[in-house]
């Protein structure tokens, strides 16, 4: 019997070299499981944060430069990243999202962090994790001040306008159904959209979370004309959104959220957006600090109201 040749050195180059791959491959598919968000923005050196386009006075855009209470509040967990890496020199790469796509963007892994207009509730936390929360509102909605529009029974029959894949929407929806309220819904992609239809007239209302019609209504051209009006539907909360299952990720945002609350910074925030002047106009909101919110600044927390 012919005796087995031995694997020559390549040969055996070859095998480790597989060997290799498919462990690489193995602790590729088990980060992505961990959802090490730390280990990713330390091999890659990027980290890449998702923001809204038009959330005013959240997270938008000029068409230059991204800014907002929240992207403030993200920017100060960036410096922490970089800080707890040892990477002062971590490239930030900003991606826009929509309330449509900005789940599946973070699962996927395009964005690692989203600071801006993101409910934080039980349904959500299926799919992702959420910090410390940033602020808390209620479900209200912008009418003109001659629509003969009080509350939400008082949109039976008419036109309305919210953004697609909110939780307003949903409420909506259900609403709807069970209330056999017979509106006719208008979904749109961004909240600018839905005021431009709702300011010319193809909606009766707005309905969307209170602090944002607030900033729709710096573009407004006659904001004399309108007002924020209803009963809240309910009470709801955004929070930075993140991976599931990273508990160091979380534990570094939720610790620089809670520091800016403690400090009496995040109130500073406050002012900053929503009781001055702020772009693209200088308009200021004159948005009263709630109670919520002074509560949510003495006692931070990741509660999901939903």
């Amino acid at each position: 019997m012919k005796p087995q040749a031995r694997p020559n050195r390549f040969s055996r180059g070859l095998l480790s070299a597989a060997v290799l791959a498919l462990a690489a491959g193995a602790a590729g598919s088990a980060f992505a499981d961990d959802g090490d968000t730390l280990r990713k923005i330390k091999d890659t050196g990027v980290i890449s944060l998702g923001y809204r386009e038009s959330s005013i006075p959240f997270s938008y855009t000029n068409g230059k430069d991204v800014m907002g209470y929240s992207h403030d509040i993200l920017l100060q967990i960036v410096d922490k990243v970089k800080a707890q890496l040892q990477m002062p020199n971590l490239q930030v790469k900003l991606i826009p999202i929509t309330s449509q796509n900005r789940i599946s963007l973070m699962q996927n892994g395009t964005i690692d962090i989203e600071c801006g207009t993101t409910t934080n509730n039980l349904e959500r936390q299926k799919q992702v994790a959420f910090s410390n929360s940033l602020f808390v509102y209620g479900l209200r909605m912008l009418t003109k001040k001659d629509s003969g529009v009080k509350d939400f029974p008082d949109l039976k029959d008419r036109n309305v306008v919210t953004t697609a894949g909110t939780t307003d929407e949903r409420l909506l929806v259900k609403m709807n159904g069970e209330k056999a309220m017979n509106m006719n819904l208008i979904s749109t992609k961004d909240h600018g959209q839905s005021f431009l239809i709702l300011e010319t007239g193809r909606a009766v209302a707005f309905v969307m979370d209170e602090p944002l019609l607030y900033g729709e209504l710096t573009k407004a051209k006659n904001r004399d004309e309108w007002t924020v009006v209803g009963t809240p539907l309910q009470t709801e909360n955004y929070a930075c959104m993140f991976r599931k299952d990273d508990p160091s990720f979380k534990k570094l945002a939720d610790g620089v959220i809670a520091g800016l609350m403690s400090s009496g910074r995040a109130e500073q925030l406050y002012q900053k957006w929503f009781q001055s002047p702020v772009p693209p106009r200088g308009i200021n909101l004159n948005y009263p600090l709630s109670t919520d919110m002074k509560d949510l600044y003495a006692h931070p927390n990741d509660k999901a109201f939903q």
